[in-house]
């Protein structure tokens, strides 16, 4: 019997290639002009926004890019709050990250997830929340993002997330096999000034479940697995970007199927401190309910 879950990941799959290949033709205009984007250190949104777990990049996974607006001789630093809202959950999220001379990046954020009704039906009571931390750092190990536009050569970074969830006794009940995990990832970012257009990919290495809202490893699975993980954005101004992303993710609880993640955005930075993301987020199945969609709304400050 064929898996309604084994179908839909080529179709999201092809959603996001989809997007990604025709933003250039459909919303062409020239980015060339450097004067469009000077803010006096890094060009306006090309640092990213935060992601879920704290770092620079899109809303879902993670970018080489060094968070911070900082240039090679200065630190930058960005603070964030996330909601996302979607069927039968809800997820707030924040925190901060410091760059260092555009090559170390520091993060923190603090995720808490509320189970809303569905802890009520699964006896663990209405509103029930996990509640994660997550300690990041990314190290910029080769290229440039931006600088190297004439060169094919993207940015490229490895980096880890340090997890660690405050329920474990319930974690262990639903057959997960640690409370805490770390994630390590490669990312490859390249922006394409002319153009307009930022292109990234990332290999995670990881156990989480559901980024670690249900633990790490389970039934199904105990080992590290890689995970790809595609962002593509495109510059429709100085000030506005709109995008696509696409997260596999592992599979190990039986108790709870997941689903990989994909969502299309709009950031937009009206000025070089303040920058606001709206997406429409597919998270796909998460415990007993399927098709968890909904609105993603993320606001940045930083310098």
């Amino acid at each position: 019997m064929i898996d309604s879950n084994d179908l839909a990941r080529p179709r999201r799959a092809a959603l996001f290639l989809a997007i990604a290949m025709a933003a250039p033709a459909a919303l062409a205009q020239d980015s060339s002009d450097d004067s469009d984007f000077d803010t006096g250190g890094k060009l306006l949104l090309t640092g990213g926004v935060t992601q879920l777990e704290g770092a620079a990049g899109g809303g879902l996974t993670p970018w080489a890019v060094i968070g911070g607006y900082g240039s090679r001789e200065q630190i930058g630093a960005n603070a964030f709050y996330t909601r996302v809202n979607v069927g039968d959950y809800h997820l707030d999220d924040a925190g901060v990250l410091i760059g260092f001379y555009d090559r170390v990046e520091l993060s923190y954020a603090q995720q808490r997830f509320d189970t809303e009704q569905v802890g009520a039906a699964l006896g663990l009571g209405e509103g029930f929340t996990f509640k994660q931390d997550v300690i990041g750092l990314k190290v910029r190990v080769a290229g440039d993002a931006v600088l190297d536009s004439d060169s094919a050569m993207p940015q490229i970074a490895v980096g880890l997330q340090y997890k660690k969830n405050n329920q474990g006794a319930v974690l262990d009940f639903i057959g997960a096999k640690d409370d805490s995990g770390v994630d390590v990832y490669v990312t490859a970012t390249k922006l394409f000034l002319a153009q307009g257009v930022l292109l990234n990919g990332t290999v995670r290495f990881t156990k989480a479940n559901q980024i670690g809202i249900l633990g790490f490893g389970g039934d199904k699975n105990d080992s590290y697995k890689p995970q790809f993980e595609f962002s593509a954005a495109y510059l429709l101004t100085r000030k506005l970007a709109i995008g696509a992303e696409y997260r596999m993710k592992p599979d190990n609880l039986g108790i709870a199927r997941e689903d990989d993640w994909f969502d299309v955005f709009v950031a937009y930075a009206p000025t070089r401190n303040v920058s606001v993301t709206l997406a429409y987020a597919d998270l796909g199945n998460i415990v007993i309910k399927d098709n968890q969609r909904g609105l993603y709304a993320s606001l940045q400050v930083g310098f």
